[in-house]
């Protein structure tokens, strides 16, 4: 009869931890991002079915045994490990799940300039496909994770993780059919998703798949850019700009101060030193190079010429200390002068603007490519480019 009542103990404890740790793993718990077990959280997720189905049947048989020779002291006492069970289910089941956290939008509202509600002084994610520009406001689609649109005719997948400061668009067509993704967890603090075909994991920083049938796929980026609603209207006066959904004020308002770095939570905070877990870079990627370079030097500087996989590149601030953007210079060196608008290049002091457009001089016309850059926290681009290197102001070697 022992044996039987460490059994139905054993089996209760069983299921419980097996609810909290199908989530601990996928979730922002203490200890549980730093290592690598996004193949025991996945096995965990795929298999919950059956680890359940042990462990009840374990305990039904435990119970049947037992049940009219407990004493009423037992009784009470694996009633409320049965309650304790219940409620952990519903908690981890219903409450502490991702997608039921971040919703997505109910509606999907978009205004040109005139109808807009959005601060121009907010950061916005912006795409410009096939003729149309749209701006995403960072402060709303942080809060969703994900919102799924169209752009220029074509699908797009536009995601932002708040705890990694990553925004990526991606092409939402997998293997030649269009797929639908739900937030499932994170890994090493980047939101992943999860497809409804296979059920495979995509790993929101990167758009490679991670766990799952189709584990190494990678999903097509589109070109996007991190900068002020202002400053993305001076490039498309035209864009729409992404509206607040009603339904989610109140969660919209937890990321009040995110776009500028003073939110309090300590997922989301900036460090306002350099080279922390939670210091803004720029980060960059040419082939399979990758160099981040420090938000304080670029405030500092605001335009910096430097060269990655052999390929000269130009970094450009705007006076706002918030949008920024990278292009190809060729073989020109650039700089900027206090109180301009315009950057120049030394070789024929022609103006640029911040469309990387040649506006004057002898180089007018002329057009420098643009590069995908981003804004986020050194602890994730350190962590998803594990090759990158660390552009320093006093090491000239490039």
């Amino acid at each position: 009869m022992k044996a039987f009542r460490i059994l139905t103990v054993a089996s209760i404890l069983y299921l419980i931890s097996v609810e909290i740790l199908r989530v601990y793993f996928i979730m922002p718990f203490p200890g549980s991002q730093q290592r690598e077990t996004i193949g025991i959280a996945y096995f965990l997720n795929g298999h919950m079915l059956l680890l359940r189905l042990i462990g009840g049947v374990v305990l039904l048989g435990s119970l049947a045994f037992l049940l009219r020779q407990l004493s009423w002291g037992w009784k009470i006492f694996l009633s409320a490990g049965l309650a304790a069970y219940a409620t952990v289910f519903y908690m981890f089941n219903f409450r502490f799940l991702a997608d039921k956290m971040f919703l997505k939008p109910r509606q999907l509202t978009f205004s040109i300039l005139i109808d807009n509600k959005v601060n121009q002084s907010s950061l916005v994610l912006g795409v410009q496909l096939n003729g149309e520009a749209k701006a995403y406001p960072i402060e709303i689609i942080g809060y969703h994770h994900q919102v799924r649109d169209s752009i220029g005719g074509l699908p797009v997948m536009i995601t932002y993780c708040t705890v990694c400061r990553t925004g990526r668009v991606f092409d939402p067509v997998v293997d030649g059919a269009l797929e639908h993704f739900r937030l499932v967890g994170m890994d090493h603090f980047n939101a992943m998703f999860e497809d409804a075909t296979t059920k495979s994991w995509w790993r929101q920083a990167t758009g490679v798949a991670v766990a799952g049938p189709l584990t190494g796929k990678v999903l097509t980026e589109y070109q996007s850019q991190q900068m002020t609603l202002q400053a993305w209207l001076a490039l498309y006066p035209a864009s729409k700009i992404m509206q607040p959904d009603s339904s989610f004020t109140d969660k919209y308002k937890k990321l009040e101060g995110f776009d500028r770095g003073t939110i309090a939570s300590h997922l989301e905070y900036r460090d306002s030193l350099s080279w922390k877990d939670k210091s803004w870079v720029l980060g960059v990627k040419i082939s399979d190079r990758a160099r981040a370079y420090d938000w304080n030097d670029l405030i500092q500087m605001s335009t910096i010429n430097d060269t990655l996989k052999g390929v000269p590149i130009l970094i450009h601030l705007q006076p706002d200390s918030s949008s920024f953007h990278v292009w190809k210079r060729d073989s020109l060196v650039f700089y900027t002068e206090a109180g301009s608008a315009f950057i120049k290049d030394k070789q024929t002091k022609s103006e640029w603007n911040t469309h990387g457009e040649c506006v004057s001089g002898s180089l007018k016309g002329r057009q420098l490519e643009p590069l995908q850059a981003y804004q986020e926290f050194w602890h994730s681009w350190r962590t998803f480019n594990k090759n990158t290197s660390r552009y320093l102001i006093k090491d000239l070697s490039n």
